[in-house]
């Protein structure tokens, strides 16, 4: 059974050796995920995340401009990255 902490609106997923599965954002009632973390979910490729999101925005099934946000991050060496979450 796999544990759930949430650390200041971080979801952190965690399997039961205690390693960490996924980081995801949780921010006004919604679980926001890079494409990198949607993969690790799903055990494919970003590459295959990209390919279906591309589908599903091509079809008009979702708006890109509804279902993605931009965030910041600090990294390790101390910059700051934005990243695009879904």
């Amino acid at each position: 059974m796999n544990e759930i902490e949430n650390i200041n609106d971080l979801l952190i997923y965690r399997n039961k050796d205690g390693n960490i599965m996924v980081d995801a954002i949780f921010k006004d009632e919604t679980l926001w995920l890079t494409q990198k973390s949607m993969a690790k979910v799903f055990g494919c490729s970003t590459d295959n995340i990209s390919l279906h999101l591309k589908n599903i925005f091509e079809s008009e099934e979702l708006n890109k401009n509804s279902v993605t946000e931009k965030f910041s991050a600090t990294a390790s060496d101390g910059k700051k990255l934005s990243y695009k979450f879904l």
